[in-house]
């Protein structure tokens, strides 16, 4: 099957993005991983470890990292992706991590970026049951629709891993080196802090699939 030609990715170092960029290597010849600074506290670690994964993954197909400033820190002053004050921890409900806007912002961002470079498909790492308005299969149609109006440009926003639970991408992964990816609110140092609710998601993943969690926790 003849491959297709580029895919920008969304990329934050976390599982589920590093797995998808690996995977849609087996579908284009090019794939881009598009990083977005919005000020928030962990994205320096979330960097770090972005270059180690895809230095260990080392695939023909992955362009250099296009990292894209959009800051946010004027809208969310207090909010505590900015201050690292009352982190949501372990017992939190999904919905105190939910950061309003947060996809419309990476997704804009990222539309124009593929419209200057001619780039029609930009893929992102949703999973089943994502609870946020900005993660719906009809939030994604209109974002299209958008871009192809006010840009006159044919974006094709993907999500190929909106079937999939956190087990399941885990378990796509498992050859990967997901020991070289990052998904912490509060990190110490390079380590995750093993109490937020970030890191029992993840804690939860490798867990309920029966794999050994390579990851380094502070506690």
């Amino acid at each position: 099957m003849a491959r297709k030609e580029a895919v920008a990715v969304l990329s934050s170092g976390g599982i589920d993005s590093a797995v998808l960029l690996a995977e849609l290597c087996k579908e284009y010849s090019e794939v881009h991983p598009l990083y977005i600074q919005n000020g928030l506290r962990w994205e320096a670690m979330e960097m770090q470890w972005l270059k180690r994964f895809l230095a260990r993954l080392a695939h023909p197909a992955v362009k250099p990292i296009s990292a894209l400033d959009l800051p946010i820190q004027d809208l969310q002053k207090t909010h505590w992706s900015v201050t690292g004050k009352e982190v949501p921890d372990e017992s939190s409900e999904d919905s105190a991590v939910y950061i309003p806007g947060r996809n419309i912002f990476l997704l804009a961002k990222a539309g124009v970026w593929c419209n200057l470079k001619d780039i029609p498909t930009l893929a992102i790492g949703i999973l089943r049951g994502n609870p946020f308005p900005d993660a719906t299969p009809s939030f994604f149609e209109t974002l299209e629709a958008s871009f192809s109006e006010g840009l006159r440009f044919d974006l094709n926003i993907i999500t190929p891993f909106s079937h999939l639970s956190k087990k399941e991408v885990v378990l796509k992964g498992k050859d990967l080196p997901l020991e070289l990816t990052f998904s912490c609110f509060d990190p110490h140092g390079e380590k995750h802090c093993g109490r937020c609710n970030k890191c029992a998601e993840r804690k939860r993943a490798f867990r309920n699939a029966a794999l050994v969690d390579p990851t380094a926790y502070a506690g």
